[in-house]
């Protein structure tokens, strides 16, 4: 795990995400950390309306302001900077998740960590909605960072596991990367209610899961509930996990993960920032 890519628009919340960034950096021993930032101007009607006309000068003055945000926010993670991590910026006019993709090919990224808001802000934040985007379609692992996560070692993981098609869609390798990386304790969780989700397969799938981790000792945890967020969130609390990895199996994964319930300001309301991994 050498290198690590920190999208950010200089908000408290992707600056938070950064300084996360660096202490993960610390723990995994990455050799590189690349903060990194879009823009886009809006395209004007010229004279003619078939022509669109670009204005240049905004857009020198948005390349400027990106290149400054992001020499600012390096200055600040100077303070928890390792020795063995260096500190890289890249400034692009660009889509965002565009921008991500590119890059994570030529620079052969690792990781991304990315900072998100809760509650309303979420919906309303374009950030925040480009980091979901983000965590959708960019196939590199993501580390979503919620806005309040502390910052500290990941020292406890929890996976969770619908144990079905474990071979198929398990991404093995960047859930081992950051299990070796980090030598964290491993907990895996499957919530299922009355046994709705069992099937003759799934003895055989939960022992493919077994041989796939068993070199980490996890502790396998089985919850009866109907409520995946509600479960998901008291286990984390009652066991002190400091990082979440799930694989977004489900096309509704980020809307029952990210969008606002009848009972909740948010399904997914916690500090405990959240591992996505595709298979």
């Amino acid at each position: 795990m050498k290198t690590i890519l920190v999208p950010t628009d200089f908000s408290e919340t992707a600056k938070h995400a950064a300084i996360y960034a660096m202490e993960v950096a610390k723990q995994v021993n990455a050799e590189k950390v690349i903060l990194y930032n879009t823009y886009q101007t809006m395209v004007t009607v010229g004279a003619d309306p078939l022509i669109p006309a670009v204005d240049t000068v905004s857009i020198e003055n948005l390349e400027q302001g990106s290149k400054t945000g992001l020499e600012n926010l390096k200055f600040v993670l100077l303070a928890y900077q390792s020795p063995h991590v260096t500190i890289e910026t890249i400034s692009e006019f660009n889509f965002l998740t565009d921008g991500i993709k590119g890059v994570c090919e030529k620079m052969n990224i690792d990781l991304i960590i990315m900072g998100i808001t809760g509650g309303d802000a979420i919906e309303e934040n374009l950030f925040g909605s480009n980091t979901i985007n983000v965590a959708k379609h960019v196939h590199v692992p993501v580390i979503i960072v919620p806005k309040h996560a502390p910052i500290k070692p990941i020292e406890k993981v929890l996976f969770l596991s619908d144990f079905q098609q474990v071979v198929e869609t398990t991404p093995a390798k960047p859930i081992l990367n950051i299990l070796d990386a980090t030598h964290a304790a491993l907990y895996v969780m499957n919530i299922d209610k009355d046994n709705s989700h069992f099937t003759p397969d799934t003895p055989h799938q939960s022992l493919m899961l077994h041989n796939l981790l068993h070199q980490y000792n996890p502790e396998y945890h089985f919850v009866d509930s109907d409520n995946f967020m509600e479960a998901t969130n008291t286990f984390v609390h009652q066991h002190k996990i400091d990082l979440l990895i799930t694989i977004p199996k489900r096309r509704s994964f980020f809307d029952t993960i990210f969008k606002r319930s009848h009972t909740k300001m948010m399904a997914f309301h916690s500090n405990v920032p959240l591992m996505v991994v595709h298979d």
